[in-house]
């Protein structure tokens, strides 16, 4: 046997091998578990910007949305399951092509949704909120101290060098008892909206950011995004795996780890 038949065999290991890695890793994006990274504050204070994150692919089924690039593209969900209200839901945008967002559930089909004086009513009823000591987020290079119209910023000092940027908050809890925190920065269109009513196959979704979220209280045509088709879901947030404050460069690799908001990883939603 020659140097060449011996070393055909150990080419056809590898290709095998990297297409068996290649198979697991579609069929664990697709049916399992996917990545998904923070772009915007929207969700602040439950999801800051720069987290990476795991998204469950399974708890609400599976639509052609589920799938790399679209593919097999069918109609509707195969094991559908609708979400819980209070879920953090990431999903195809039904507004902008292509774009995948973020939001948390608050409104399943046939339900009634609207917002009053920064007050979230559901189904007539007013949701409890209560107030907090203002939410302190360190200003990093990913993480300015962004305030809407109509808010002043509230900057003072941090640890060592850092400053810090204070945004009031409050604790929602639902019906069903899910608690979370968001907040409400100022007197705001989005404070004054609805009543809307959830159509069927659709599901009402908000940012926990009230002021800063385009989400289903505007229509597309103005920044928003509707109510969302269920179909357009992709999975339900899970879990911090890293979060990085902006500072990283991806040249030098011991920024990544100086970058590193630590005390973030592991964070579930």
């Amino acid at each position: 046997m020659t140097d060449k038949d011996a070393a055909e065999p150990k080419k056809g290991s590898v290709l095998k091998f990297l297409l068996l890695l290649a198979f697991f890793a579609y069929v664990l994006r697709t049916f399992l578990v996917a990545p998904f990274m923070i772009p915007s504050g929207s969700m602040l204070p439950t999801m800051w910007v720069g987290d990476y994150l795991f998204v469950s692919k399974w708890p609400y089924g599976y639509s052609r949305y589920s799938f790399p690039l679209g593919i097999p593209d069918f109609e509707g969900r195969i094991f559908e399951s609708l979400p819980e209200r209070g879920d953090v839901a990431v999903f195809h945008s039904p507004v902008v092509e292509g774009r995948v967002v973020v939001k948390r559930v608050i409104g399943l089909p046939g339900d009634t949704v609207e917002t009053r004086g920064g007050t979230l009513i559901l189904n007539g009823e007013a949701v409890p909120r209560e107030r907090l000591r203002d939410f302190a987020l360190t200003i990093s290079p990913n993480s300015p101290c962004k305030v809407v119209p109509g808010a002043s910023q509230f900057v003072e000092p941090g640890p060592g060098e850092t400053q810090i940027c204070r945004y009031p908050a409050y604790r929602e809890t639902l019906p069903n008892g899910k608690s979370y925190v968001v907040l409400d920065q100022a007197a705001t269109p989005g404070d004054e909206a609805g009543p809307f009513t959830v159509p069927q196959g659709h599901v009402f979704l908000m940012g926990d950011n009230r002021d800063d979220s385009g989400d289903s209280r505007f229509a597309g045509a103005v920044g928003g995004l509707g109510p969302v088709p269920v179909e357009n879901l992709m999975g339900r947030a899970e879990m911090n795996f890293w979060s990085t404050d902006g500072s990283a460069s991806l040249l030098l690799p011991w920024t990544w780890f100086s970058a590193l908001r630590g005390s973030r990883i592991g964070i579930s939603y």
